[in-house]
């Protein structure tokens, strides 16, 4: 049998990571893509069946060129996670114009140029999208006015590509986590000055749950999506917070 094929985009780190491995385990042949050179390629050799693709995704000639890559190399496209992401501590007063452009940049208008690129191809294959939104996607949160309105855009263009594209047999959902232990949690704590085990202890005592997600927990959930069991699962923001939602 013909493996399926996976485009997950940041993929050097944390959630990319994990969910490029579960992927790869689950027999997919994975096209991974990040920005850091260095920590994509290390990724890439410690995942069996696993190809690179270095470089910025913010214009939409990229992304073309990232999908095209990845149709070419390995014959066609069945599931696209649309992960990369930044995130950056503000309120709108405090929220310059590189932040806001960045922001929606890299968390929002990635995502619906590497979908529009992708579409063709998932719909000759009956594929999916999974897009890794926030649980700040479905309610606002503190100093982080970009970041809210990239994963709250990302739920809805999940909801609108649905109503436009599932009768044509493509599914698009998006997953919106809460805190989640990555590089990018304790980049966050390291800026309000506390050290990895302080962020971790901050974030779980925040959770309803009393812990915080492993990036783990996200790559199965993705993993659940592009499966046959999800098969009726369209449109859906489905959270992974410990309940932080409810």
């Amino acid at each position: 049998m013909t493996a399926r094929i996976a485009l997950v985009t940041g993929a050097s780190s944390g959630i990319g990571t994990a969910i490029a491995r579960r992927l790869a385990a689950d027999g997919f042949a994975v096209m991974a893509a990040g920005r850091d050179a260095a920590r994509t390629r290390a990724v890439a050799a410690a995942i069996p069946g696993v190809r690179t693709w270095i470089g910025s995704l913010i214009a939409s000639e990229a992304c073309e060129q990232l999908v095209a890559t990845c149709v070419e190399a390995f014959g066609g496209l069945d599931l696209l996670v649309n992960n990369a992401g930044i995130w950056h501590a503000a309120t709108a007063e405090e929220t310059t114009d590189a932040i806001w452009h960045e922001t929606i940049a890299c968390n929002l208008s990635s995502a619906f140029f590497l979908s529009r690129a992708a579409m063709p191809h998932l719909r000759r294959r009956g594929g999916a999208i999974v897009n890794i939104a926030s649980n700040w996607g479905l309610a606002g949160g503190p100093c982080a006015v970009a970041y809210c309105a990239s994963k709250g855009g990302m739920v809805l263009m999940t909801r609108a590509m649905t109503i436009d594209h599932a009768a044509e047999g493509v599914r698009i959902n998006a997953i919106c986590p809460g805190d989640v232990e990555t590089p990018m949690l304790y980049r966050d704590g390291a800026q309000r000055g506390l050290d990895r085990e302080a962020a971790l202890r901050e974030s779980a005592a925040g959770s309803r749950s009393g812990r915080v997600t492993s990036p783990e927990e996200v790559a199965a959930l993705v993993a659940f999506l592009a499966s046959d069991a999800a098969a009726q699962i369209n449109g859906a923001a489905i959270p992974i917070d410990g309940g932080n939602c409810a």
